[in-house]
């Protein structure tokens, strides 16, 4: 199987992704937390203990496609994975990534915020 970055490094903007079919209910997933702006739900490669994604309900590619009338929208996703990380225990600490672009390391074109928790991180991360 492809590593993350070598998926990333032939990954593409597509109309359609699986995370919009996670939202749309289409396929399942394990769902941590919705609303009417995003939904959070467990990773199916966690690469931590606890490993889960916010990701917005509006397509956005990534990061740095965004605009300024989406602060609200980006603000709103970090307080959902605060909260998130409170319900699921992690007391001690977390991490946020967003990966964006190919160097990035992206390999699903919908913005999402990677959570992972549950065991010590090390730095640098990548």
């Amino acid at each position: 199987m492809a590593s993350e970055v070598e998926k990333a490094q032939v990954a593409a903007p597509t109309a359609d992704t699986i995370f919009g079919k996670i939202i749309r209910k289409e396929i399942p997933a394990d769902i941590v937390y919705e609303d009417d702006q995003c939904l959070a739900f467990k990773d199916v490669s966690p690469q931590a203990p606890v490993h889960f994604l916010v990701v917005p309900r509006k397509p956005i590619t990534c990061l740095s496609k965004t605009q300024d009338g989406d602060a609200a929208l980006l603000g709103h996703m970090m307080v959902v994975a605060q909260k998130c990380a409170k319900k699921l225990g992690l007391s001690n600490g977390f991490r946020l990534v967003v990966n964006d672009g190919s160097d990035g390391a992206q390999s699903v074109y919908h913005l999402h915020l990677h959570v992972l928790g549950g065991r010590q991180m090390s730095w640098p991360p990548g």
